[in-house]
């Protein structure tokens, strides 16, 4: 347990980070869910749209600090080659 009020402050702001990391990283997974899902069903249209969305929300992790550039750029590489193959 914490002893000084530093480390009590710093117990909350951390609570507070970690809820939004949590909130970042559950849109960019859904966000690529749906995307994966879309191409998939071979939807053009759908899927177009979709990854978009999942690279626009994988970019705003990335810029936060919340992913790792590199793992973005993999994810982000590995959906449009499905999207292309379409």
């Amino acid at each position: 347990m914490a002893n000084t009020k530093s480390a009590k402050k710093s117990i909350k702001v951390q609570e507070r980070r970690r809820a939004r990391n949590q909130m970042v990283k559950t849109r960019v997974r859904t966000a690529f869910k749906k995307a994966q899902h879309a191409v998939s069903e071979n939807d053009s249209d759908n899927a177009r749209a979709n990854v978009v969305k999942a690279i626009s929300e994988m970019d705003k992790a990335v810029s936060k600090g919340i992913v790792h550039k590199n793992t973005a750029a993999r994810k982000k590489s590995r959906l449009m080659k499905k999207l292309n193959a379409l």
